[in-house]
């Protein structure tokens, strides 16, 4: 069993846990573990843009940034964090360009913004042109980006390594136990500072946007130590997911003039946000379409609208909405211009649909897409042990898999590749700073023994049952029960299924009993992960007797701030069982009223 030891260790390389590993090794000696090579992460399916206030095409300010972020999260989101988020946006895009990262450009040189479901100018209530982009790879830019500025500043990076748990001493954090999949070998990472980055668990439902590997490692990890998820009910489901697969339409889609358009040819959202339209929040334009769906408008009597980006199409609506260019003429599209601004969309619909956008309208339906949910931490990536704002030492948080909490309730687009960035950078340098004050804490005699106790329950189980089957059930109750709309019904019967789930998974073995490249095993131990958090999830949300962004109840259908504008605090107890807590939101300057859009 190999021990390594660095000041800094870095879990997961997508864009927050490369951005926290190349500030953390500006002062620290840092490594970064990733049970994926690093330019594989999900953050490279981030396709529209990066929010920041640059103001580079029509007036906008971070003030004007900041209250969408807390009007688009439902008033759930923390208010002081919000700010901080949104102040360092213009810093933090401008680092990026600096970085080398290939922004698009205005005919002047500058970096070019689209506008984005959720950002107005706050004086009109009018979409404001806020999201940088390139092209509809604009993750994928970062990852690239970042990996680059990683290898040139020295960071270590152990590639294909899965981590399967956290060493904590005296309530500390003193590094992590990681199995090297090529291997099958156990490492020991001992360290002064831990930084998780390990994305999201969208795996728990049957229709989502999340890669295979989003299955919730950080997480669960740390449920198991005692420590809280906070949040948990609170999962988005993007509006434009390609119909049945789940793969992410952008909502860049929508900034560049795109319309939905229902079975009866209708372009419903001026009905559910006559201001903004198309370009409202997420959770309202996954409610309109599911809605409309239930109304008998969905196309063919199916379980879809289109997305309409047909350049005859934009225009028409262009006109109709009196949209204009920066320069003040009449908005209009060509079909290369398209193609030019969306290549991905352009090419997924091509490849997985036979439907050519250019020509032809795309069916698409919400698909699960974002956790707003994670790992509590305060503004500098600090992860906490209690509502109460206890911090645990040397540990840290930044990303999808952390609860800040800017999202609220509902996360805007482009502010995810922002909370990466931004908590990500803080994350790395205020674990950089402990670490230049900090001893290594001594490790216990056996560091890897429970993680060993999982895997050997793997290996001895009856197998009377099997993964997919497991994993297939969990992810169908929970889309029908923890979908885009709830009920109490609905979900404590996707509660019962789970825990019944989760007993069947004892019995769950491997027909592969060797070391090297044991996927079948790593699957087993994700699904275990999954089934974790989806109690998790559901309990959470059981007890939250209202409807506030993407938690939306049909039993209780109106937000109710009077008993609900707090946040959800999840712990699990040595039996199993999950017990809530609850923490005040943050209010600075917003207080909470009806959202219009």
């Amino acid at each position: 069993m190999q021990t390594h030891q660095f000041e800094v260790l870095v879990v997961g390389a997508g864009g927050a846990g490369l951005m926290a590993g190349l500030y953390a090794s500006k002062t620290a000696k840092t490594a970064v573990i990733s049970k994926l090579y690093p330019t594989r992460s999900h953050t490279g399916t981030a396709q529209g843009g990066i929010g920041a206030a640059l103001g580079n095409i029509e007036e906008d300010h971070p003030e004007w940034h900041t209250y969408d972020t807390v009007k688009g999260s439902d008033y759930l989101g923390d208010q002081d964090a919000i700010e901080f988020m949104c102040e360092e946006a213009l810093q933090a895009v401008y680092e990026l360009e600096h970085m080398g990262l290939p922004f698009d450009r205005t005919p002047d040189g500058k970096i070019s913004q689209r506008p984005f479901g959720g950002h107005t100018n706050n004086l009109t209530g009018k979409p404001v042109r806020r999201a940088c982009h390139a092209a509809d790879r604009t993750g994928h830019m970062i990852l690239q980006t970042l990996y680059q500025q990683c290898l040139k500043n020295n960071v270590t990076f152990y590639d294909e390594f899965q981590v399967v748990d956290l060493i904590l001493v005296d309530g500390a954090a003193a590094g992590a136990i990681a199995v090297e999949i090529a291997s099958g070998e156990t490492h020991i990472f001992h360290a002064k500072a831990v930084i998780l980055a390990t994305g999201g668990h969208g795996r728990i439902w049957e229709i989502t946007s999340n890669a295979y590997a989003f299955t919730g490692d950080g997480p669960a990890i740390t449920l198991r130590h005692g420590l809280p998820l906070e949040d948990m009910e609170f999962f988005q489901f993007h509006p434009t997911g390609i119909y049945k697969l789940g793969i992410l339409i952008t909502e860049g889609v929508r900034g560049e003039g795109g319309v939905l358009i229902n079975g009866k040819g209708e372009r419903f959202m001026e009905r559910y946000a006559p201001t903004v339209k198309d370009l409202a929040s997420r959770d309202v334009t996954s409610r309109a379409i599911y809605l409309e769906i239930r109304d008998g408008n969905g196309v063919n009597g199916q379980n879809y609208v289109y997305l309409d980006v047909r350049p005859e199409q934009v225009n028409k609506y262009a006109a109709i909405d009196g949209r204009k260019t920066p320069a003040g003429a009449p908005y209009t599209v060509t079909g290369e211009q398209i193609l030019a601004r969306l290549p991905d969309i352009v090419d997924f619909c091509r490849v997985y649909l036979g439907v050519d956008p250019i020509t032809q309208p795309m069916p698409i339906q919400p698909t699960a897409h974002y956790a707003m949910g994670g790992i509590p931490t305060n503004k500098y990536g600090e992860a906490l042990a209690n509502e109460k704002g206890k911090i645990v030492p040397g540990l840290y948080a930044a990303g999808e898999v952390a609860c800040v909490s800017v999202h609220g309730a509902n996360r805007l687009g482009t502010n995810s590749l922002l909370d990466l960035v931004v908590f990500g950078k803080h994350a790395g340098l205020r674990a950089a700073e402990f670490a230049t004050s900090a001893e290594y804490r001594h490790l216990p005699p056996d560091p890897a023994a429970f993680a060993r106790l999982q895997f050997e329950r793997i290996f001895q189980a009856d197998g009377k049952d099997n993964a997919f089957d497991i994993a297939t059930e969990m992810k169908k109750v929970m889309f029908d029960g923890m979908g885009v709309f709830r009920t109490r019904e609905g979900m404590q019967a996707a509660l019962e299924t789970v825990r019944e789930l989760k007993e069947r998974f004892k019995h769950v073995g491997v027909t592969d009993t060797g070391k090297i490249f044991n996927l079948e095993m790593m699957n087993v131990w994700e699904l275990g992960n999954l089934l974790d958090l989806a109690e998790v999830t559901t309990v959470s949300a059981l007890a939250r007797t209202e409807s506030r962004g993407g938690h939306s109840r049909e039993d209780f259908p109106q937000r109710d701030d009077k008993r609900w504008l707090k946040h959800t605090f999840a712990f699990v107890d040595e039996r199993g069982k999950v017990e809530l807590k609850y923490k005040p939101v943050v209010i600075t300057r917003f207080e909470p009223k009806v959202r219009t859009y």
